[in-house]
């Protein structure tokens, strides 16, 4: 009975602590663009700066099999 007494208050304490947490989060920001990352994955990535592209099979350059 004693272990109630005491697990009561800190599981009050530990939950508003995380409704603390939220309510910081969202005033913050933190929740106001939630389509775009979800978008984001079905993007293509631009290649990578200095990064080379392949050659075609029918590109003009391509020097010819020996």
């Amino acid at each position: 009975m004693s272990v109630i007494l005491l697990l009561i208050p800190l599981s009050i304490v530990m939950a508003l602590l995380f409704l603390g947490g939220f309510i910081w989060a969202v005033r913050s920001g933190q929740y106001e663009d939630t389509c775009t990352p979800s978008m984001r994955v079905l993007t293509e990535d631009a290649p990578p700066v200095g990064a080379v592209e392949p050659i075609s099979p029918n590109h003009p350059y391509k020097e010819e099999q020996r």
